[in-house]
């Protein structure tokens, strides 16, 4: 007789549990965490969230869904992160046809020592591509390069031709990819089983593809390797022995790597350690983000130089969230907000009473007595009751370093955003502020968006104007004060509902919002200043990146952070949802889910207040780390 139905299991959980056993094989990863949830499938450090099965699962749905848990095992098991950012290119658009290219690698390896594997792969592209409507598509335009390109990849590298509902797509671009870079595609098959020959191959294939320009700068020793990937040399790498020429360049290598340790002894030509230096200061991925960036003394009198600039501020709008929205709107998304998350509220709670605890802990109260005003100070009332004629005593309490701090907490509301992001981010941001109030530190929340997608009036003015080449920023920022430092917490609340308004999130300028942020900052009379920008993602605008460079608004917020970093008072911590700050700020953490942003803000503001209250320019930093 067999065993009764256990009815409180849900039907697809056995699925679920051989999912992810499967992709901790694949991985190599015994400790891969995999969660299931209605959301975008993301991976981080050891964490994977992939999408929740139907209750009535299909063979193609369970085929999709390996697919994704595959794609993201490989990559966990065949992909070095830190590598992958020393090589990757500046430029927006080189960028992203680099990116795709590398997760086309790392699943041809697995699709070409697994036919199961190679199967589920498929089907999740062919969803994927099926989902993004790319059958109908009968212009350029509307096919992205780097899906073209990572395609044409996968069919050199595995022998599969691109998926039905992506096939138009590839058909756009060929032509003009076989003509331009044909000869680089055949190459890289040879270094599929090397992440460093193989990014050096695809950095080729985008100066092949007109992509020069955005490459930036490389190590010395990455055009030797890819000289040794040209010549062949790539399919001798898993033998013991080594060619003479593969000797010279691991010594070229090693000469290269202690001449770049040290600072400028003559060794290298004056040009070789220009280049080197322009690397380093210009690098997204720096693995330490430590002094070594600084191109220029901290005393230097030389500023810094940036080409950012912005066509028209006509249409930008400062507002503040009540002038947004009525109030009565106000307070139902309030509601609605606390609904959403009332099961969060509990965790993020104890979380900040935590830091309450130890916030109080170190402000050690003291007191000033036998003063001539103040507060009076009734334990020495029996002096006057002994004798009248005795003046009153009134005390003083001393203020505290600790408490003459501001914090303002900077919150991306992008269309990335949307969502659970911006939820979690909306209840931490309230949690917090009243927790730190209680504290005697005043907080500051900040929003910063656009006006409209894709350019709005900013870009019909350029049109008027007859396009004029090199606009600038070509959007209408709008930047929300949620909460000003000196309002109470208790006027306030309500603000952050709108934060849930449909409508609201559109378009993300990271650098001008953190340079208004840092300027309220400035402003305050507060001895120490405290900014945290909490996003999920680069800067992105499509108005402007469409007519300036692809890196335009990444180089200028680069600009940002490193005047901050370097030249203000001003604290600055990044927090990034499920994308890597780390690359951009010296003090970051990045988190997988926005569950986790709660113990990121508190675990972040507490080993701020638990140092020193900084006494000059660049004091109170730590390295950057990734959460999880």
């Amino acid at each position: 007789m067999a065993a009764p139905k256990d009815k409180t299991t849900p039907p697809t959980e056995p699925f679920k549990q051989a999912l992810a056993a499967c992709m901790r094989a694949i991985a190599g990863v015994p400790e891969l965490e995999v969660g299931f949830a209605a959301d975008r499938p993301t991976l981080a450090a050891n964490k994977a969230r992939l999408p929740e099965p139907p209750r009535k699962m299909s063979q193609r749905d369970a085929a999709i869904l390996r697919g994704i848990g595959d794609s993201m095992a490989l990559k966990l098991a065949c992909h070095d992160a830190g590598l992958h950012r020393t090589m990757q290119p500046e430029g927006r658009n080189a960028r992203a046809v680099f990116e795709a290219v590398e997760q086309a690698r790392c699943e041809a390896i697995g699709s070409r020592r697994m036919a199961g594997v190679a199967q589920n792969l498929s089907a999740m592209l062919d969803d994927r591509y099926h989902r993004g409507n790319y059958e109908e598509i009968t212009d350029r335009a509307d096919a992205p390069l780097e899906d073209a390109v990572a395609l044409l990849v996968r069919e050199r590298l595995t022998g599969l031709a691109p998926p039905p509902s992506a096939r138009k797509l590839v058909e756009l671009w060929r032509p003009w990819i076989e003509e331009k870079a044909g000869g680089n595609l055949d190459r890289l098959l040879g270094t599929i089983e090397n992440q460093k020959k193989f990014a050096a191959s695809v950095r080729d294939l985008l100066a092949s593809l007109d992509m020069a320009d955005e490459l930036g700068g490389e190590p010395e020793s990455d055009d030797e390797d890819r000289d040794d990937s040209d010549s062949g040399e790539e399919n001798q790498e898993n033998q013991e022995g080594e060619s003479e020429a593969e000797q010279s360049e691991d010594q070229t290598e090693s000469a290269s790597a202690e001449a770049s340790g040290e600072d400028e002894e003559g060794e290298t030509e004056a040009s070789e350690t220009d280049a080197q230096e322009m690397a380093e200061d210009d690098s997204a991925d720096a693995d330490e983000a430590g002094e070594a960036r600084r191109p220029e003394p901290p005393l230097s009198n030389r500023p810094p130089e940036s080409d950012y600039k912005v066509f028209t501020g006509k249409f930008d709008e400062i507002v503040h969230a009540e002038d947004l929205c009525e109030t009565a709107e106000l307070e139902r998304l309030r509601g609605f907000l606390d609904k959403q998350l009332a099961h969060l509220q509990g965790a993020v709670s104890r979380l900040a009473n935590r830091l309450q605890r130890r916030l109080l802990a170190q402000q050690n109260r003291s007191w000033e007595f036998d003063l001539e005003e103040g507060v009076l100070d009734a334990a020495r009332l029996n002096r006057v009751v002994i004798d009248p004629m005795h003046p009153l005593s009134f005390k003083r309490e001393r203020d505290t370093d600790f408490r003459d701090t501001v914090v303002t907490l900077l919150i991306d509301n992008s269309g990335s955003m949307r969502g659970r992001p911006i939820t979690v981010a909306a209840t931490c941001a309230d949690i917090l502020a009243r927790t730190l109030e209680r504290c005697g530190v005043k907080v500051e929340i900040l929003g910063f968006t656009t006006r409209a997608w894709k350019g709005g009036q900013s870009r019909e003015a350029w049109l008027q104007a007859g396009k004029p080449a090199a606009p600038g920023r070509l959007n209408d920022l709008r930047h929300i004060v949620y909460k000003s430092a000196d309002a109470p917490w208790r006027r306030s609340r309500r603000n952050l509902g709108l934060m849930m308004r449909e409508g609201l999130l559109k378009e993300n300028i990271d650098g001008e919002a953190l340079t208004w942020a840092h300027g309220r900052l400035i402003a305050r009379p507060e001895a120490r200043k405290i900014l945290m920008m909490i996003s999920d993602g680069a800067p992105v605008d499509d108005s402007t990146l469409s007519v300036n460079p692809g890196n335009y608004l990444e180089r200028h917020l680069r600009y940002v952070i490193e005047e901050i970093e370097t030249r203000s008072p001003v604290e600055l911590i990044a927090i990034g949802i499920g994308h890597d700050v780390t690359r951009y700020y010296r003090r970051a953490v990045t988190i997988v889910d926005a569950e986790e942003l709660a113990g990121a803000m508190t675990e972040q503001l507490a080993s701020l207040f638990d140092e020193k209250a900084p006494s000059g320019r660049g004091a109170g930093r730590a390295p950057a780390r990734r959460a999880g």
